[in-house]
Order: C-alpha cells, then structure tokens, then sequence
C-alpha cells in the first residue's frame, strides 16, 4: 500500500511551469499575467504555487521574465507562507473573504508592489487575466486602479494550453484518484440497502477516501437515485432507498490537488424493460467513445459522431451534451468535447468520458478518466461497465 501523502508533484515541476507560462506570455506580447481563484476552484493558482485558498480568493502574478508570486487575503499570510511553492508572497486587501471585512488596522500590499517586485516597469502594459469566472469586481478594479493605462485581455487560452496536457506526476496523481474512488464505490455497493438514505451512503464514501490517502473529494460527491438521477449535476438528500430503486453513484478522490471520479448505477433489484434498455445503451455509447479517442482526432468530429449514435438509435431526446471533457486539476475542466470544438486530440490529454443519457423519470451516468495516447487511450481508473443488479 502507498504511505499516504507520496505521489505528489515535486517542487521543480511548479518552477517548471511558471517558465512555460512566462514563454507564453513572451510569444503573446503580454507583460505579466494573473491568475484568480476560489475555495471551489483553486485550480489556476494551486498550478504554480501549491496553495488551495479557504474563504478568501488566491491569485498568483507572473511576469514576462518568469518570475512569479502567490497573491493572498489578509487572513491567509501564514497559511500562504507554509504551503506556496512560489519564492514571493504579497498579503492584498482584494482577496478578502465575502463577508467583506475593513482590516483598517492591516497595512496591506498593491498590485503596484507585486508588479515591482517582479520586476515590471511602467504603466501601459499588458496584462493577461485568467480565470475571469473567478476574478471578482472587487480583484479586477484593484488591477484597474493600480494600472489605469494598461490594457487588460482574458488569458484564459494560456491556461488551457498549460494545463491539457498532463505530466506523468500529473498522471500519477489521478491514477492514484480513480483507484481510492473505486474503493469507495465498491464498499458502498457493500453497504448500501433499502431504507437507508443518500446522503449516508455519501458518508461510507468519504470514510473510504480519508482512509486510503485522499486530501479531499475530488468533486462534491453524490448518491442519487430514482428521479433526482436525472440531474446532470445536484446533491444527494435524506430520501431513503426503496427495492428496485436505480442508483447512481458518482465518488471521486483528491491526490495533491487532482481530481478523479468515477460514475456508474447500481440498480437495487432487477432491472428490466425501458430502463434497462436505456442503462445498457449508456454503457455501449461509453465503449462507443472509448475506441473513437486517439491522438489527431479533432474533437468536434468525435462530438457530432457521438450525438449521432443517439440519433440512429433512437434516443435523440435523451442526448443531454457531449461524450468527453477535461479533467485534472478540476474533474471538470477545459477543454471540453463538443461539436464546436476546433482542437485535434494531443498525447497526455486527460478526459473523463463521461456518458450521460436521461429520460422523463430516471438517467443513468457512466464514467471514468482516460489519458490519450497516439494509438488510443489508457484507462486511468479501474474499468467499469458492470451492471451491479443487488439481491434484497
């Protein structure tokens, strides 16, 4: 068994990647770029500098040189100092949490010392901003007031160029995700009975993540069942399970930052009719997929074929989006699949396939990490595609 806490990326690689994204901005004419986060989606700034904010916002600058700093709330100082991976911490007012507190006693850095320290002169410049679903009004003017001749553009490209394709820590950290969520899958299948509730099977897994090396859940996990399947994304409850019941479990755990899940149904007794014609077909149009990946392919054309596959049979109004999208950092993460998509598959891409059909009364969600390869694909979790059919 892996001591707890050793796949982990390494120092060098977050100075690796500030390199990268400085050679990113030199090519795209930028003077710096910065980068915003949340609790919930941390992932830009936990990029480089290995700090996961709590309450408060994150951000991290980086110049055109490659020089770079993790940019944190007034409550966070100490907690940024033991976990930024950076060499450079500066303390902002515009991080603050959302209850919006004055600090009046605190004496606090700017924008224009970050930029200083960093090494960037003058005014008219140009600034990359990333995460711009991230950057709160309250980040974005303190950028604005400190600089009010720069010119400001969404860098959002940047990241996804960096963070698509994956290192082998990368890869080494969601393998190790996928295989803890299946452990957790698998001890509820153990545990789960009629009258018991949603929300107590999502304790069973958590117990199992904490248990077998896990930092956190990789997203919010759920237990749905019976009609609250049908939700592409929503929260388990107190409703108790009945016999015959389709369940479905989405469990996922975090290994320095990365995130894997792992979804499939558990049906509580025999599945028979439409709804099972319905799972099965879920399962065939996720094998569908699977063989369509490999390196090359444009992702729209693996989009359009997979909507057609419903189309010709017959399930057209159960489509509800793509077959695939990016998952690392986030489970859910850019790039996606989708019939708009204008970017050709690249080896050590991360996707989750994740096949989601739904009806009037009840969906169904196969799912599980792949890496592309330039003959196909690696299965990073353990396969899946069982039909779990439990006698009560």
């Amino acid at each position: 068994m892996t001591e707890h806490g050793t796949i982990r990326i390494p120092d060098h690689e977050y100075k690796e990647r500030v390199k990268r994204a400085a050679e990113i901005l030199q090519r795209k004419g930028l003077d710096a770029m910065i980068v915003n986060s949340t609790e919930s989606d941390y992932a830009n700034a936990r990029y480089f500098s290995g700090f996961w904010p709590l309450f408060e916002r994150c951000g991290v600058a980086i110049s055109a040189a490659g020089d770079a700093a993790l940019l944190v709330g007034p409550e966070s100082g100490e907690f940024g100092k033991d976990r930024n991976k950076l060499d450079k911490l500066f303390v902002l007012k515009a991080y603050r949490e959302g209850a919006n507190p004055e600090y009046p006693e605190l004496k606090a850095d700017t924008f224009q010392d970050v930029f200083k320290s960093l090494g960037i002169t003058g005014q008219e410049l140009k600034i990359g901003v990333a995460s711009y679903l991230d950057t709160s009004v309250t980040i974005m003017e303190a950028i604005k007031d400190a600089f009010p001749k720069a010119q400001i553009v969404d860098a959002g490209d940047i990241m996804v160029e960096l963070r698509s394709i994956k290192s082998e820590n990368e890869i080494r950290c969601v393998r190790e995700g996928y295989r803890i969520a299946e452990l957790a899958s698998q001890q509820v299948i153990k545990e789960i009975r009629p009258g018991m509730t949603e929300l107590q099977m999502v304790g069973v897994a958590q117990r199992v993540i904490y248990e077998n090396g896990a930092e956190y859940e990789g997203l919010p996990m759920y237990v749905f069942s019976e009609a609250s399947t049908r939700h592409a994304i929503s929260r388990s409850s107190y409703r108790k399970f009945q016999k015959g019941d389709i369940v479905q479990l989405n469990l996922s755990a975090k290994i320095d930052g990365y995130s894997a899940a792992i979804g499939y149904p558990v049906v509580l007794g025999k599945l028979e009719g439409f709804r099972r014609d319905v799972v099965l077909f879920g399962r065939e149009a996720h094998f569908w997929t699977q063989k369509q990946i490999k390196a090359g392919v444009m992702a729209c054309d693996i989009a359009k074929k997979f909507y057609q596959y419903y189309v010709d049979n017959g399930f057209k109004d159960n489509y509800v989006y793509g077959p695939l999208h990016g998952t690392g950092l986030i489970e859910v993460e850019a790039p996606w699949v989708e019939t708009s998509s204008t970017y050709a598959l690249k080896p050590n891409m991360t996707f989750q396939i994740d096949t989601f059909i739904s009806t009037d009364t009840f969906g169904v969600r196969w799912e599980k990490g792949i890496a592309v390869t330039e003959n196909g694909c690696e299965v990073l979790s353990p396969e899946i595609g069982e039909l779990y059919e439990l006698d009560f």
